[in-house]
Formats: structure tokens, sequence, C-alpha cells
């Protein structure tokens, strides 16, 4: 398994992430993780480790460069910032499609909170095929305007107790239009710190992944 540091160039600046890629690997999921949080998300590092352990590549990255993590502890405008959020993902989305280890994999999105808003614009705009989408605990309606454009599968896995995020998730899934999904995990809040309950978004999540990596899921 390969596991390196990498440093994503976005136009002046150059954002961190760990790539790591399983031998054999059919696919990548990129992270974009939510507000406030980074590539060394507990929940998405967990989340990560049981996609490699199930074959799949993934890339965890910061969205926002040292320095605008700092303006932005204080400020906190910047982790809102869906449009530039969605930007980054979509530069990462090319730097990954023009690497030589990574360029023929196929392509997914792990988005968490508002980072799910950041995959699913991204996805709509890419001009790389993104073959799923995974949605934690995420803010789909943030991307309402471009939720109709969307084409890869997309799952949205959501709490059972996190009940304002649900009705924004059906809302959303009402104007998906591709291959959806929604799963309710049991007994799980926001941040799926239940026991057993990340454990679940991790697995779905990997069986989400891999039947569209194989395109035995909606062909």
């Amino acid at each position: 398994m390969e596991n390196r540091a990498v440093e994503i160039p976005v136009g002046q600046l150059k954002l961190e992430g760990e790539l790591i890629i399983p031998r054999e690997a059919k696919g990548l999921v990129l992270f974009a993780h939510g507000s406030g949080s980074s590539r060394k998300s507990p929940r998405n590092k967990y989340v990560a480790h049981v996609l490699n352990e199930a074959g799949i590549a993934t890339l965890l990255f910061d969205l926002l460069s040292s320095e605008e993590e700092a303006v932005d502890e204080y400020s906190k405008e910047l982790r809102f910032n869906i449009e530039l959020l969605a930007e980054r993902l979509e530069k990462a989305t090319d730097w990954v499609a023009k690497s030589v280890n990574t360029k023929l994999l196929s392509l997914g999105y792990f988005g968490a909170s508002t980072g799910a808003a950041a995959a699913l614009i991204a996805a709509a705009r890419t001009k790389h095929p993104i073959k799923a989408i995974v949605s934690r605990g995420g803010r789909p309606d943030l991307a309402n305007s471009y939720l109709s454009q969307v084409k890869a599968p997309t799952l949205l896995i959501v709490g059972a107790h996190d009940y304002i995020v649900i009705e924004l998730n059906q809302e959303a899934y009402a104007l998906l239009t591709c291959p959806k999904e929604l799963v309710i995990i049991e007994r799980a809040t926001h941040l799926f710190e239940e026991e057993g309950t990340l454990e679940e978004v991790a697995k779905t999540a990997a069986k989400w992944f891999r039947k569209c990596f194989s395109k035995k899921l909606y062909s």
C-alpha cells in the first residue's frame, strides 16, 4: 500500500494532503471535510482507513492553506464559502486526474457536513467523470441549485437523531435526478459518535464506492 504526503497546487497556493493507494486499487475517493475541520479529521481518517482496507485509494487534503486556516480560525468566513471549497475540490480532481499514479483510477467524492455541498457542486461542474458520491451528515441543501446537474450515483447518510439535517437531506434528495439513496443510521447523532455508528457509515460508504467503481451498480 502506497502512503505519501502530497502538495496540491492551487494557483499560488499548495494544499497539503495524504494519498493512500492500496495495491490493485480500482478507484480513488477524494474527501471534502466539513466546516472548521481538516485532513486530520479523526472521523474522515477512520472512514478512509476502512475504504483502504476495501481496496479503495483515498486522498485526504486541506481545502484551505495554512495561512487561510489561520485567518478562518478567527473570521469563520472561509469555512462557509461553499463555492471556494468546491473550486478547491475541482482543482484537486484535476491534479489526481493528471498524476501518473492516479490518472487511471475511477474517481469518487466523500463529503462531510458542508463538505458534502462542495462535493456535489464540484461533481456537477468538473470535466472529469465522477463515479460516486457519499455524503456523511451532509448539507446537500447548500448545493440546491446544482443538484439537478449531478450525474454520479449519490448516497446520503444521516444520523437518525440528526432531525433537522434529515429534513434538509430529504429535500435535497427530491431534487437529485441521478441514481440515489438515503440511508438513516439508527441511534446516530450528527457526528456519529455513538458506538458502532461511524463503523456503519464507513462500511456502507465502502460498499457504495466498490459497487459504483465496478459498474455493477447503475449501468
